[in-house]
């Protein structure tokens, strides 16, 4: 969606009684993610979507996924004014969040204007494209490089990306497409993880088909349970957008082009009295907290202006990081990198910190037989006894709490 179309969108999907329900606590229950970026659109919807996700990573755990100047290095919580430069997180630009002037980034490179589907800026000037740096360097965002994208579209015209979805409606789990030579293929959840990478973290990622949506087999796909497992984990969930039945289009006398799409964040859902199941999401236009949709095949956003549904889901776990290890008269102690998501409970106004912490321990890593050392912990760091005769090998792994017990 345009950013000029997106200031004429009273956005529909708010619901007034919904937002009634929750703020005066008469829904059943309502859940969300404390401290998720809202930022304006910027050069793409799954640009600001996934600088919403990855903005949300970076203040809850991952410090080293934004390493710019904007908000003394933490990625903020809009786009406004003196937060700005934050979209160089997804879009980098020469002159812009601390880049020099005279390197071009993926604006410069690939960028025109929304929809435009001219060859890249880089193609016609001749010039070597700048090494990949941000997001949307990775995901494929505004790059147009491919052709017959799982046989649905050539990609992507500016402001537009692309996903490569299991059509039988199973979760695929950290897929990376390949074109006819061999080569990959980057899309929104592969591009996640090797965006990941390159900040010095590992990641799982998946994409699944909506469990409504008219391709799917019965009872396969991507569920509204399966949405609220992932949130009472404490992970948000990317939210495509798209027409059942379109899967290309002409744009501008450039045919086979990218269809009309959207991209959005889910951080929360809520179930209404009567049971009906409603998402709470981040638009990608910075709209504020109030935005719901019902779990079904209808629309999700206004009349008019998109007039999608969700096609299906893309779903991103960074995984934990040992970042030190120091030997101590106690024992040694490790500090770690690793998931730390607040859950708020809307209708009891209360919230807790989701993730607790188990250190693992092998003696070897070509026949790795792992076992917890030491005490579950809600702190990214412990202090655990260590015998320094062997050699020993550790990982942590990440729970999430479930009444008074805990997971891992």
């Amino acid at each position: 969606m345009h950013q000029n179309q997106l200031r004429r969108a009273l956005f529909a999907g708010c619901l007034l009684t919904l937002q009634h329900l929750v703020s005066t606590g008469f829904a059943a229950s309502s859940f969300y993610l404390s401290e998720v970026p809202d930022y304006q659109w910027h050069a793409g919807c799954f640009g600001t979507a996934t600088g919403n996700l990855i903005g949300f990573w970076d203040r809850h755990g991952f410090s080293d996924f934004y390493k710019g100047p904007t908000n003394k290095g933490l990625a903020p919580l809009n786009s406004n004014a003196s937060n700005a430069g934050i979209n160089a997180l997804w879009a980098s630009e020469k002159g812009v969040d601390g880049r020099p002037k005279d390197r071009p980034g993926h604006m410069d490179d690939y960028y025109v204007e929304y929809e435009d589907p001219s060859p890249d800026p880089f193609v016609l000037s001749r010039r070597t494209e700048h090494t990949p740096d941000c997001i949307g360097d990775f995901i494929g965002l505004n790059q147009d490089k491919w052709r017959e994208l799982n046989g649905e579209c050539d990609g992507n015209i500016d402001g537009y990306s692309f996903v490569f979805w299991d059509n039988s409606g199973r979760k695929r789990l950290n897929f990376t497409p390949r074109s006819e030579d061999g080569n990959a293929v980057p899309d929104v959840q592969s591009g996640l993880r090797t965006w990941a990478e390159f900040c010095g973290y590992a990641a799982d990622s998946f994409t699944q088909l909506s469990d409504f949506n008219p391709s799917v087999p019965l009872r396969t796909g991507f569920s509204f349970q399966d949405l609220k497992a992932e949130i009472d984990s404490g992970y948000p969930v990317l939210l495509f957008m798209q027409d059942f039945t379109r899967f290309d289009r002409t744009v501008r006398g450039r045919a086979h082009a990218n269809p009309t799409i959207h991209g959005m964040l889910a951080y929360g859902y809520t179930i209404s009295d009567e049971g009906t199941p409603f998402v709470r999401y981040r638009t990608s236009w910075a709209s504020g907290n109030f935005n719901f949709s019902e779990w079904n095949s209808a629309n999700w956003t206004p009349e008019g202006i998109l007039n999608l549904p969700l096609r299906g889901v893309i779903g991103f776990h960074p995984k934990p990081k040992i970042t030190s290890v120091i030997m101590t008269p106690e024992g040694l102690h490790l500090r770690w990198h690793a998931p730390r998501s607040t859950l708020v409970n809307e209708t009891t106004q209360t919230s807790s910190q989701v993730q607790v912490y188990s250190v693992e321990q092998s003696f070897s890593l070509s026949d790795p037989h792992f076992e917890t050392v030491g005490n579950p912990t809600d702190d990214p760091e412990t202090t655990i006894p260590f015998n320094a005769q062997r050699d020993v090998y550790f990982r942590v792994r990440v729970g999430t709490r479930s009444g008074t017990s805990t997971e891992f």
